[in-house]
């Protein structure tokens, strides 16, 4: 991979001479989002923010050593994650994160096309999201089902979670995530898929609940 966002040459250059201000803007750009990856890893918080600080040291110190051969996010992130990982083996066992890694399915099997039909195994009904309407009802209904997203993310298990953050919430390619968290491409679509249709089940639910 190549570097491939604009002006990034530039900003790795202002990087290099030292330039705060380009800086400052690096870490309020990336900040929330590492947080949340950081957290997959440790238990709390506060050693969440520990990993994120030592990332930052690690690049100021490591800047001489990028060499471009992939975006400055993605080199960012795999050395916030090299971090965490470490971090996280001292705190908690490792096999916690494995068994919360791998679990059952989220959805009931029969909500899927059978083996033998056109599409199988994807879902028997798909209907496209429809934006909310500009009301006042329909602006807290909408924070209200963010609230939900957000809190069944955090709900997931570690890689779940993982997985489903870089690529719904951060953007990331596929291949990105799977280089990112050391997995195969097959293991990060079944992870996507499990923790995508937790939290649409949850939506559901939730909108159930309130008609």
């Amino acid at each position: 991979m190549t570097v491939s966002a604009p002006g990034e040459a530039a900003l790795v250059d202002a990087l290099r001479r030292g330039d705060e201000a380009a800086f400052a803007a690096l870490v309020e750009r990336h900040t929330p989002s590492m947080l949340r990856v950081a957290a997959g890893y440790v238990p709390n918080h506060e050693i969440a923010e520990e990993v994120v600080q030592e990332t930052w040291i690690a690049l100021l110190k490591g800047l001489d050593r990028f060499e471009g051969r992939s975006s400055l996010r993605t080199w960012l992130f795999t050395v916030m994650v090299n971090i965490a990982k470490t971090r996280g083996g001292r705190e908690r066992r490792d096999a916690e994160v494995q068994v919360l890694a791998f679990t059952g399915g989220t959805v009931d099997p029969a909500r899927f096309r059978a083996a033998g039909q056109e599409w199988a195994g994807h879902w028997k009904e798909h209907r496209a999201p429809v934006p909310f309407p500009d009301t006042p009802e329909d602006t807290v209904l909408r924070e209200e089902l963010i609230a939900v997203t957000r809190r069944e993310l955090d709900k997931l298990p570690v890689r779940q979670r993982e997985v489903v953050t870089m690529r719904d919430v951060l953007g990331m390619e596929s291949a990105e995530v799977s280089a990112l968290l050391e997995i195969s491409a097959a293991n990060q679509r079944v992870l996507l898929h499990r923790g995508r249709a937790a939290v649409r089940q949850a939506l559901e639910d939730y909108l159930k609940e309130s008609a």
